[in-house]
């Protein structure tokens, strides 16, 4: 298991003690205030990117899913041992006939912070977006292990 907390900016745990080690947080059942399933609640499921973090021994690996986005939508940030990464994309589509005009609009957003452990060198942390999914290699300390204090005789 990773040593990364997953917090949500502005949500605090109120339906269940155990809020995010349960599976049940990024259901979109969680989130329908209104208990039938309502697309409110399934939208606002499918913006929230999904995350996997892995462990090695050399640093830990995010992976977020956010396909249908670009580099350049990405803000990756680390402030005071958090780190933040967030996106906005606003599209705009313009249809012109003889008879009409159609526009659409379209604007999408999501936040997510992610505690950082102490043994991980925020300095040197590397993103990069591939194929819809966005890398991020969070590298840890070396740790130095001390060796067994030796006597010396003295002669």
């Amino acid at each position: 298991m990773s040593n990364l907390n997953l917090t949500r900016k502005g949500l605090a745990p109120t339906r269940s003690n155990d809020l995010f080690d349960s599976g049940n947080f990024f259901s979109p059942f969680f989130w329908d205030f209104f208990g039938n399933g309502s697309s409110t609640a399934l939208d606002l499921a499918r913006q929230i990117p999904s995350v996997n973090i892995n462990e090695t021994e050399k640093d830990y690996q995010l992976e977020m899913a956010a396909p249908g986005l670009e580099r350049n939508d990405f803000k990756v940030e680390v402030e005071q041992g958090v780190l933040y990464i967030s996106s906005e994309k606003e599209l705009e589509r313009k249809d012109e006939r003889k008879n009409y005009t159609r526009r659409e609009y379209s604007y999408n957003s999501f936040s997510r912070s992610f505690t950082l452990p102490d043994n991980c060198l925020p300095d040197n942390i590397v993103a990069k977006y591939d194929k819809g999914i966005l890398h991020i290699t969070l590298p840890k300390k070396e740790v130095s292990v001390s060796k067994p204090t030796k006597e010396i005789k003295v002669s």
